[in-house]
């Protein structure tokens, strides 16, 4: 039984006696590699009940990705139609009805976050649920083979096909298998461009030759990328290039629900036939169907490891063999460390769901969600920048009056025409003139924008000396939208000479 404190470092049995020297050790072949060769895994497939639920999860998700870029939504005249869009060009994100600017971005940011922290509480939950059944890698590589064994076989013919000569069969097969995994690959780049650019436009822009080079050759980088770490890396991702696998442990406890053996029943473990007795011996009967059906070649029976992505397949392979021999089922199951101790004890077995980290967790989702709903439900959609003149600080006129230079931006993120009312602040006697809008300096003006836009000013204020305070002098911006009465306030300074 893997105890807790090896439960992440896989089979710690082997481990050199402090007192044994290191100079008895048989010292290593001069012409032995640094490093050894990737055996190839050939995963045998299998049927349960988390072979189906993975199988209906890479559907939907797949199913999903391929025809969100399809989905349309009606923004009004002059927008775009696609419901989610990533609009580089028009620095806009589109999600529905929900329409996202750059100075916006703090809500990728809050995504981010609740992404990151929702991980860490499914983690803790059941283990790597994530890596088995959701993770990109993992759908794209279950599709990738399933196609290599529709076309190929399953295990044992793969593994013959590989073994055997160049023959014109083995190169039908293989060319074939690569073809489709090409087409995967390009329709898996290709809809990922469809999430930067309107997808209609883009497939026709795409077969007719008349789109840029740019998308071109993204959709290349996209589709090769899909084909080598779905068809050719596969596990090997998992293994050696994702960070997560590295840090998950931190997130399991004693009670996170993981795939475990029980090997207070398995062992000792042996060969056996139908209808022998299994007394006196471990319910373990040696076949191999645990790691044969592994993605990563793991064999769970060794205890937890680093290349096990929580996929429970090997559950499904032994509980057919459990069946087939009449014994009971979970050998291999998804369980904490607690309950396994509990049950070899004989002792009752419990699942504790709240515990103190999985409550933080919790919390700190339950807080940054409301602030981004909270936020999303409040938010302005008239923003104002103001950006003042540097050099010269200011002007002083004939009369005595000092002018100041101001660059005024409104950003009127509404899909309809909006007039404001701009006025100051602060200092009696301001006045103001707009470039290309007002040239006589007035103490109000009016300001048109046009829909879902930022239009920038020029504006010049102008202020009697005797009402500033000092070189800085405190300025108020007051924009009033004439339609709906909102009133945005920005606060900036008045430079003048002093006294």
């Amino acid at each position: 039984m893997a105890t807790a404190e090896t439960a992440f470092t896989g089979n710690a049995k082997q481990q050199r006696s402090p007192s044994t020297p290191m100079a008895t050790e048989p010292p290593a072949p001069a012409n032995q590699p640094m490093y050894a060769s990737r055996p190839e895994i050939y995963p045998r497939s299998v049927k349960g009940a988390f072979r189906k639920l993975k199988w209906a999860g890479l559907w939907v998700l797949l199913g999903l990705y391929y025809i969100g870029p399809w989905l349309r939504w009606d923004r009004g005249p002059g927008a775009p139609d696609q419901a989610l869009l990533i609009d580089m060009p028009g620095r806009r994100a589109y999600f529905f009805g929900l329409e996202i600017w750059p100075q916006e971005i703090y809500y990728i940011t809050g995504l981010l976050i609740l992404g990151a922290v929702g991980l860490f509480l499914v983690t803790a939950w059941a283990g790597r649920v994530w890596c088995g059944f959701t993770c990109p890698q993992t759908v794209w590589t279950d599709l990738f083979m399933w196609v290599e064994r529709k076309i190929e076989g399953d295990r044992n013919a793969r593994m013959r096909l590989d073994k055997g000569p160049l023959t014109a069969s083995k190169t039908f097969k293989k060319v074939t298998k690569h073809i489709a995994w090409l087409f995967i690959a390009l329709v898996t780049g290709g809809a990922w461009i469809m999430y930067f650019t309107d997808a209609p436009t883009f497939v026709v822009d795409f077969v007719t030759g008349q789109a840029s080079t740019a998308l071109y050759g993204f959709t290349a980088l996209f589709t090769a990328t899909t084909y080598v770490l779905a068809g050719w890396a596969r596990e090997q991702v998992c293994i050696y290039m994702c960070p997560w696998p590295r840090f998950q442990g931190a997130m399991f406890d004693e009670d996170s629900l993981i795939v475990t053996y029980e090997e207070w029943r398995g062992e000792p473990r042996g060969g056996a036939r139908k209808n022998q007795s299994f007394e006196g011996r471990g319910h373990c009967v040696d076949c191999g169907m645990c790691w044969q059906v592994c993605p990563t070649g793991v064999d769970i029976r060794k205890g937890q490891q680093m290349a096990c992505i929580g996929c429970a397949l090997c559950v499904d392979a032994c509980n057919n063999i459990m069946d087939r021999f009449g014994l009971p089922g979970d050998l291999i199951t998804y369980d904490s460390i607690n309950n396994q101790l509990a049950r070899a004890k004989g002792e009752p077995t419990r699942k504790r769901w709240f515990r103190p980290r999985i409550l933080v967790y919790i919390g700190v989702l339950t807080i940054v969600a409301s602030i981004m709903v909270f936020s999303l439900a409040t938010r302005s959609r008239l923003e104002v920048n103001v950006l003042r003149d540097r050099s010269p600080l200011f002007v002083k006129l004939s009369d005595g009056d000092i002018r100041n230079g101001y660059t005024f931006k409104i950003l009127n993120m509404e899909r309809e025409a909006k007039t404001y009312t701009l006025t100051t602040d602060g200092i009696n006697g301001a006045t103001m003139a707009v470039i290309g809008h007002q040239k006589e300096s007035v103490p109000t003006v009016e300001l048109p924008v046009k829909p879902d836009d930022v239009a920038p000013f020029r504006i010049f204020v102008t202020a009697p000396r005797a009402a500033l305070d000092g070189k800085s002098t405190d300025l108020d911006f007051v924009l009033t939208d004439n339609h709906t009465g909102e009133i945005v306030e920005h606060a900036t300074v008045f430079a003048g000479p002093g006294q």
